[in-house]
């Protein structure tokens, strides 16, 4: 049977899904997956997995997809990073039989993709990604679908969606956002950009940005005219976004705690949902924060949940009638909610940081930081500091590192050749040189080699001189010889 493709592959094999669960490294793992389908999610995503470790490795092939077959957890799309369109297909061929599809993610915006060479910093590399898709598209028995960040200029986007729709993608989710716009710079998201890709390709598409709540998903649909709306953000901080319902943070946080007892999940993941479900509440009674970040074991997650719950409901007991939420919340903590990113304003103004040069720097202001209190610090920052009392985290005490003359990286101190390690020890190899400061020693190991072997030879002279006199006199002859 050949597989479906655009708008027959949305309708039938995903089943006209509107509500998505976008893909989310160590975040939308099976167990959350189970939870947001149960509360209106009507597809999901694999978070990210990397194409080149999901190939030579078995056991992270079981870990993120071959041990968590459920018959509830479709349709289901399996996103991948890549580079290389042999990889790529290698490790979706794989894939292709636990899901409804292949995702290439090229949205991603982080340093790590950056350092990798995937995700958004393949958005330039036009002729790789045709290369890429074309053969998914020829290889797998499923469809090949992408996940995009837009450029900031539309009609380059618009063309950049037709080639990859050329090159045989059958679904289109488009983040509204550029590879730039992350962290406290995110902003809002372009569906302006989004509606021109809808109105230009003719294969489904779906929007992804700006959903905290079942009416954005519902203005986007309106205003874009897309097939679906995915959620990341969103989802996690109320995984009943898709019902259109605020419930109680306990009520959510233990039926995802009861699903993680029959799926199971590295302890990392549940700890990280409790935090983005209880972020609110968590910024109410801080010791509990302080607990849930150093518990070892699901029961101890369990009681600190049960913890946040009962504190929660002693709140709720003495509560006065007509109080209204504090911080600006639209819902008391307890409820699940949206949390809004702070912009670089609203940091700069909770760092104290605005009469600085360049007004924001980072999660804390710099001067403050230096002033030594450890409060500010990061957790990390602050052992460092019990380590080194006299340890800066000013970089612009940080010595400055001469570069290597050949790649431009720090070069080692001591290096005989101003390089760097690797491009020393290239260079020191095929001159046969040494190199002291990188603990280089091939002319010195050649030398030595040599006189082992003149020392071979040594040895064994007194045994061919037995043989007769003129073996022994034919041997320096031989000898001579050898050595030219």
């Amino acid at each position: 049977m050949p597989k479906l493709r655009g708008e027959a592959f949305w309708r039938e094999t995903l089943r006209s899904a509107h509500y998505v669960v976008a893909p989310m490294v160590d975040q939308s793992e099976l167990a959350w997956r189970l939870l947001s389908r149960r509360h209106g999610a009507q597809l999901c995503y694999t978070p990210m997995l990397h194409a080149q470790v999901f190939l030579r490795d078995a056991n992270y092939r079981r870990e993120n997809l071959y041990g968590e077959a459920c018959p509830e957890d479709r349709p289901l799309i399996v996103q991948f990073c890549a580079n290389d369109p042999e990889v790529f297909v290698q490790a979706a061929l794989l894939a292709q039989d636990y899901c409804d599809a292949i995702d290439l993610n090229l949205g991603c915006p982080q340093m790590i993709a950056k350092r990798g060479h995937y995700g958004a910093f393949l958005q330039e590399e036009w002729d790789l990604l045709q290369r890429m898709i074309l053969l998914a598209n020829e290889k797998l028995s499923v469809p090949i679908t992408c996940k995009i960040r837009v450029f900031p200029d539309i009609d380059k986007t618009v063309k950049y969606a037709q080639m990859l729709e050329k090159a045989g993608c059958q679904l289109l989710t488009v983040h509204g956002r550029t590879k730039e716009q992350k962290g406290p710079l995110a902003g809002v998201a372009s569906w302006e950009h989004i509606q021109a890709v809808r109105k230009a390709v003719n294969i489904p598409v779906f929007a992804n940005g700006n959903i905290q709540c079942l009416s954005d998903v519902e203005e986007c649909i309106r205003k874009t005219g897309v097939h679906g709306v995915m959620s990341a953000e969103g989802n996690l901080h109320n995984p009943a976004l898709f019902e259109g319902r605020n419930p109680l943070v306990w009520e959510m946080a233990e039926e995802y705690l009861e699903i993680v007892r029959k799926y199971p999940c590295p302890l990392s993941y549940v700890r990280a949902h409790l935090f983005k479900l209880w972020h609110h509440t968590l910024q109410v009674y801080q010791q509990l924060r302080e607990e849930l970040a150093k518990v070892k074991t699901l029961e101890g997650i369990v009681d600190v949940n049960r913890e946040l719950k009962l504190r929660c409901q002693e709140e709720i007991a003495n509560q006065k009638e007509g109080e209204k939420p504090k911080e600006g919340l639209p819902f008391f903590h307890w409820i699940c909610q949206p949390y809004i990113r702070p912009g670089p304003k609203e940091r700069c103004r909770e760092n104290g940081d605005c009469g600085t040069e360049k007004g924001v720097r980072g999660k804390r202001a710099l001067e403050e930081e230096e002033d030594g209190n450890s409060e500010l610090l990061s957790k990390n920052k602050q052992k460092k500091k019990l380590r080194n009392p006299n340890k800066s985290f000013d970089p612009s005490l940080k010595p400055k590192y001469a570069k290597c003359d050949q790649c431009g990286n720090p070069k080692g101190n001591k290096c005989v050749f101003n390089m760097c390690r690797g491009c020393c020890k290239k260079r020191a190899f095929k001159e046969t040189a040494d190199c002291p400061g990188h603990g280089l020693l091939f002319k010195t190991k050649y030398e030595k080699s040599l006189s082992w072997q003149h020392s071979q030879r040594g040895i064994q002279a007194p045994e061919i001189s037995q043989r007769g006199d003129a073996e022994v006199r034919e041997t320096p002859v031989l000898k001579e010889a050898g050595d030219t």
